[in-house]
């Protein structure tokens, strides 16, 4: 069992930056692939970014590509998304989530955060 906390939503001009991060419970964090998603008002869930358990690997969603960076510190049991030059249209819940193995689909992961907002003024 994991649980799975979100923090450091607010809220940001355009062009402006944010650090989410998400603290997990349990000793058996590096075994999780982690996965950042979120859903705007009246749309989908829509995936953001993964990373592996060991952090060597990730993927992006084109959306956010060259604009964030996701990255974990195992020691800590916390994973991050570095959000950069963010647009009106990034306003969102950010969700952290954890499964067995990186994946761009919301349904491969077993557990999730609460969320966080995000809003970005024009």
């Amino acid at each position: 069992q994991v649980q799975l906390a979100e923090s450091g939503g607010g809220l940001v001009q355009a062009g402006g930056s944010l650090r989410l991060s998400c603290a997990a419970s349990g000793r058996t964090f590096s075994s999780y692939a982690m996965g950042w998603f979120r859903q705007a008002p009246g749309k989908e869930r829509e995936f953001v970014t993964t990373i592996s358990g060991s952090g060597r690997s990730t993927y992006y969603a084109d959306s956010v590509k060259g604009r964030c960076t996701i990255s974990r510190d195992n020691a800590k049991n916390t994973v991050y998304l570095q959000m950069n030059s963010l647009k009106p249209e990034d306003t969102a819940v950010y969700y952290c989530a954890a499964g067995s193995y990186g994946s761009s689909s919301w349904k491969d992961y077993d557990y999730w955060g609460q969320g966080t907002q995000v809003t970005v003024s024009s």
